[in-house]
Order: structure tokens, then C-alpha cells, then sequence
């Protein structure tokens, strides 16, 4: 996934957190008059939950837009190549080169 993808993942995350942590606070605040949940955790989670949307949004903010992030390979040149054939005299003195990985024609392969 390139950045750009990551980065909206993490965002619907970090607001899926966000809005459940307003129903705990919500439902915290009912429950505050029997003593369950204490006012200061919840206020603390939801501080958290703020410094880490805000975190989130200097992220995305310092992040390359998506058309720059993503390098398209250069156009491929193509070469001709002819039809017609090949000038036999590339291979005419064919006897004195080395057969490719072999050694030359007086010495054994290995």
C-alpha cells in the first residue's frame, strides 16, 4: 500500500477511536455518580485520543502528495531491429575466438 493509503487507514482508525471514546465518556458520566469510572481517567483517554488525532494530521500534512510518491518508470525506447540477414563475415574467422565459457580451442574446459 503506498503511503498516502496508509496514512487515510490510520486517520478512519484514529476517528473510529475518537467517537468511541465519546461514548465511554458518555457512558462514564453516568455511571460517575455510583463510582465506577473516574472523571480524570476518562478526561486523560480523551486527551490522548486528541494528541494522537493531531499527531495523525501532522503526518499527513508533512507526507508527499500521492502523484509524487508514486515514481512511473521512464517510456522504454524501443530499437528497430532489421530483417534482413546478417553479414556472414562476423563469422568468418570463427576458429580463433573462445567458445564462451569453454577456454580456446587448444586448451580443455575445466
Amino acid at each position: 500500500m503506498a503511503l498516502h493509503d496508509e496514512l487515510t487507514a490510520v486517520q478512519r482508525c484514529v476517528d473510529d477511536l475518537v467517537r468511541s471514546v465519546g461514548r465511554l465518556e458518555q457512558q462514564a458520566d453516568g455511571a460517575l455518580a455510583g463510582g465506577a469510572l473516574a472523571g480524570v481517567d476518562v478526561r486523560r483517554v480523551r486527551t490522548d485520543t486528541d494528541h494522537l488525532r493531531e499527531s495523525v494530521a501532522l503526518l499527513r500534512a508533512a507526507a508527499p502528495p500521492p502523484s509524487a510518491s508514486r515514481t512511473e518508470p521512464p517510456p522504454r525506447e524501443f530499437v528497430t531491429i532489421p530483417d534482413t540477414p546478417y553479414d556472414s563475415s562476423l563469422w568468418a574467422n570463427a576458429g580463433d575466438l573462445d567458445d564462451e565459457g569453454l577456454g580456446g580451442c587448444d586448451r580443455h574446459a575445466p
